[in-house]
């Protein structure tokens, strides 16, 4: 794992926003590319100025994110369960993986996906039992840019925040995804708080 991260790593140093892309896309494919801990090294490369800009880092990686998302959800829609029993353990998705992840759908609904964005591991194969239970196509997207959004955002400006010093705290970051969650999931009940507030004052006003 920490060979693959130093060699990804030097993907992005060297070829930008181009290997910054297509590592998020391989590690939503079952690469074991822990973005847990790549996101925070990107967010170095902003303080260094290896990449010019976090908000284009942010949506790159998102957007890597998002194709990975579409290349698991597809295998999974028309390749199935036979598919996986197959050929799962080349991306390490197999029959323990997936009663994993359906738990989080039999609890969560669609919400799992945005969940699943912060699970180690889980993570990067959610879109396959999402293909295989054919879940809405737009539910898909939508929890998984919003999920991204939250995950690399957060770990990127932590990244770029404290730079060169970032390797300190790698290993806090690695084992605290579910305070990542955390953090996430207040920022999702804050913008459905306001969003509800706004607009109990706009039927108000419109009442009025």
């Amino acid at each position: 794992m920490a060979h693959l991260q130093h060699l990804l790593l030097g993907l992005i140093d060297h070829y930008g926003y181009a290997g910054l892309f297509l590592a998020m896309l391989l590690g939503n494919i079952g690469a074991p590319v822990g973005a847990e801990v790549l996101m925070p090294l990107a967010g170095g490369l902003v303080a260094t100025g290896h990449l010019s800009s976090i908000w284009a880092t942010i949506a790159v990686a998102v957007l890597g994110e998002l194709a990975g998302g579409s290349i698991g959800y597809a295998i999974g829609r028309y390749g199935g369960v036979p598919f996986f029993e197959r050929y799962g353990k080349f991306v390490h998705f197999g029959h323990e993986q997936l009663e994993v992840v359906h738990g989080f759908f039999a609890r969560w609904g669609t919400f799992a996906i945005f969940i699943c964005r912060f699970v180690p591991v889980v993570r990067g194969i959610v879109g396959f039992p999402a293909g295989i239970a054919r879940m809405n196509l737009a539910q898909f997207y939508l929890w998984t840019c919003l999920g991204s959004l939250v995950f690399c955002g957060v770990l990127i400006e932590l990244g770029a925040t404290f730079g060169t010093h970032i390797h300190e705290l790698l290993p806090l970051i690695h084992r605290g995804g579910f305070a990542v969650l955390l953090v996430a999931l207040v920022v999702v009940a804050g913008i459905v708080a306001v969003v509800r507030v706004r607009s109990r004052r706009a039927r108000a006003a419109r009442v009025e």
